[in-house]
């Protein structure tokens, strides 16, 4: 328990995290990296080179300093980011080393203003949130360890199979390289993938969503090569699984981690909202509710760019026509002249829930929401706007954000 002389301290810096934060965090991950460059393998460098794991981490710390008093409001993103830390393999003895480079750059960037009185305060306060976070964490490794076909760190899995669903996604089908057991994850939840990055001179992971049920033959990833374009750099990882990946190839993979995952325990309607990659964990609950035989309603509303982008297209529609519970809706914001409406999309332009209620809002449903951070905060708006319980709203966010708060 932090002293309330502490707790003080720390909350005095909130405005100065607020107008320099990200300063703080750029200046923390160069300091990090130059003096420890084996932790690199652990960080998404493309997420380094964009500033989005500066901004994120900006972000985090003025949310600790601003709910010092009492943390317990942050859980749900703490288990939110102790799952993608269990997945990337942080652990326990990585947190001294990061805690050290972070008072460090707090000294080094606030200069005269960060006295040894706020020093020490902000170490206690660290040591709290790292305590936090690491008996999250080995909680999920010591789950998905105990677990039938569970492993902690990294396990090798073999392409057996690699099939283009789009102009710009591709499915990867994975088996352990070691001929041993799958392990059973949750529908939704996500696995990263390393693989060494010859230019860096790194290994590097990425997280991508399980886009197939649990199966027991093998597992799903389908990757949506990220081109260069509007001041943003090409995907590195996501280029070269798609132009240098192929079968045969061996992938070291995490144990399935996340906490956006299909409620399996319910009955009600479940009603999943995405838009272009954000299917991918919509796929692996489709596949699991209709294999199960159940007879839950279920919507696929998914918003594309057109045809070319679309991916699953044709597998989804042969579901819905097997499964009358199964019901969908389409939009391609700028659909192309072979695109053709009915059939490959009901409507033109972007998904406004506004024009489906009468499909989107089910009694008792569970929505789940996947794709662009502004896609989402607009279908949680409708749906808040209808009288929806938030605790019925999940959704899962891509990158290093972890809210889509």
């Amino acid at each position: 328990m932090l002293s309330e002389h502490t707790r003080s301290l720390v909350k005095a810096t909130v405005p100065v995290l607020q107008q320099h934060g990200v300063a703080l965090t750029s200046h923390f991950y160069r300091r990090m990296f130059e003096h420890n460059p084996e932790l690199k393998h652990l960080f998404n460098q493309g997420h380094q080179h964009s500033g989005q794991q500066q901004q994120a981490l900006a972000m985090a710390v003025l949310a600790y300093a601003q709910h010092i008093d009492d943390p317990s409001p942050l859980l749900p993103v703490l288990t939110r980011v102790g799952h993608k830390h269990a997945s990337l393999g942080i652990r326990a003895e990585h947190y001294p080393v990061v805690g050290k480079h972070l008072l460090a750059s707090i000294r080094e960037v606030l200069g005269e203003a960060a006295s040894d009185e706020l020093i020490q305060a902000w170490a206690e306060a660290y040591g709290q949130l790292a305590g936090l976070m690491a008996g999250i964490e080995n909680e999920l490794y010591q789950s998905t360890t105990a677990g039938d076909g569970g492993w902690s760190g990294w396990r090798p899995f073999r392409v057996v199979r690699k099939e283009a669903e789009s102009e710009e996604i591709t499915s990867f089908y994975l088996q352990p390289s070691d001929c041993g057991a799958l392990p059973v994850f949750r529908p939704g939840q996500y696995v990263s993938v390393r693989h060494f990055v010859s230019e860096w001179g790194l290994s590097q992971p990425r997280q991508y969503s399980l886009s197939d049920a649990p199966n027991g033959v093998h597992l799903r990833i389908s990757v949506k090569r990220e081109d260069a374009g509007a001041g943003k750099p090409a995907g590195r990882m996501s280029n070269l699984l798609h132009g240098e990946v192929n079968v045969g190839d061996v992938l070291d993979l995490s144990a399935p981690q996340g906490d956006f995952f299909l409620n399996e325990q319910g009955d009600g309607p479940v009603v999943m909202i995405s838009a272009g990659v954000g299917q991918t964990p919509m796929q692996s609950m489709l596949g699991h509710l209709l294999a199960g035989g159940g007879q839950r309603e279920i919507r696929f509303l998914h918003a594309a760019r057109h045809g070319g982008a679309h991916a699953m297209k044709h597998k989804v529609r042969q579901l819905a026509e097997r499964h009358p519970q199964l019901k969908l809706h389409v939009c391609y914001e700028q659909p192309r002249a072979q695109d053709v409406a009915g059939t490959d999309y009901h409507a033109a332009g972007r998904l406004q829930l506004s024009d489906v209620k009468s499909l989107a809002l089910l009694p008792d449903a569970d929505y789940y929401l996947c794709g662009p951070l502004g896609f989402m905060h607009a279908q949680k708006g409708s749906l808040l706007e209808w009288g929806v319980p938030a605790a019925r709203i999940h959704y899962e966010v891509f990158g290093s954000n972890p809210s889509a708060d």
